[in-house]
């Protein structure tokens, strides 16, 4: 009997597995779709839209007023369609800001708060809600069915992207990764999770246009500005600042990435 060489023996079960692995793999991804659409029906999103709505017309803070007149970048008050068109330029701060900024600035401003009570729980747990969450959920359901379309004319949105852009490419950290290691690519994953390439247009118009969502695993509406914390962590880089430049420069990126898409959310993840 003729004698095989261990790599030829690796390589011979490699590829007899394959048609396999391949095959589980796209039945696991199937079971992961119907999951979502029998879930889909009953999102529980909805209570954090309804939370966010009280909350938004609900007067809080030292001035004891609502948020009713926070300008989303529409106009005061006007919540529908804001989502789809941010990150964006607001002149009264000199900077582009994405939608929990912004929520940051009208609660300081408006209703008086200090930074820091504003800034508190940013992301909810079971029996510790989040303001944030709420309001993110209400406003950016204002914006469903409505074309994702972020501002990119004004000198500092064209900053902001580029800035996003190098973010996205950059490796570092322990582990040497970027956000590009996991997303530039198609026909990734990471065990039974499918890895969108969010340089591809298709990917990156179904992933960026259907947060914020509720997420099953954790049973909390999570926004845009936790996906990219939960992406640093995984990566293993420092925990950046909640609702920092850097964040929406990259939120910028992502936005103009899915330019076009039609807004689908608050959605429902895993």
């Amino acid at each position: 009997m003729k004698n095989l060489s261990t790599s030829g023996v690796v390589l011979s079960l490699i590829a007899a597995a394959c048609p396999f692995t391949a095959s589980a793999q796209g039945s696991a991804t199937d079971e992961i779709a119907k999951y979502r659409q029998m879930l889909a029906d009953g999102n529980p999103a909805e209570l954090w839209e309804a939370r966010g709505e009280d909350l938004w017309k609900k007067k809080a803070g030292p001035k004891n007023v609502s948020l009713e007149q926070c300008d989303l970048g529409k106009g005061a008050g006007v919540v529908k369609g804001a989502y789809a068109e941010l990150p964006r330029y607001f002149k009264d701060t000199n900077k582009v800001m994405d939608l929990e900024q912004r929520l940051i600035e009208c609660r300081t401003k408006l209703q008086g708060l200090t930074h820091a009570e504003a800034v508190k729980t940013p992301f909810g747990s079971v029996g510790n809600p989040s303001t944030i969450e709420g309001l993110v959920a209400y406003i950016a359901g204002e914006s469903r069915g409505m074309k994702m379309a972020a501002s990119a004319t004004h000198p500092a949105e064209k900053r902001a992207y580029e800035i996003g852009k190098q973010m996205f490419f950059y490796r570092g950290g322990s582990h040497d990764f970027a956000c590009a290691t996991c997303h530039s690519a198609s026909g990734q994953r990471i065990r039974l999770q499918q890895l969108p390439n969010l340089l591809d247009k298709k990917d990156a118009q179904a992933t960026y246009a259907s947060w914020p969502a509720y997420r099953v695993s954790q049973g909390e509406v999570r926004t845009m500005q936790h996906r990219l914390n939960d992406c640093y962590r995984q990566q293993r880089f420092p925990e950046p600042g909640y609702a920092s430049d850097s964040l929406t420069a990259l939120t910028m990126y992502l936005a103009k990435n899915a330019e076009g898409a039609v807004y689908d959310g608050p959605a429902l993840k895993r």
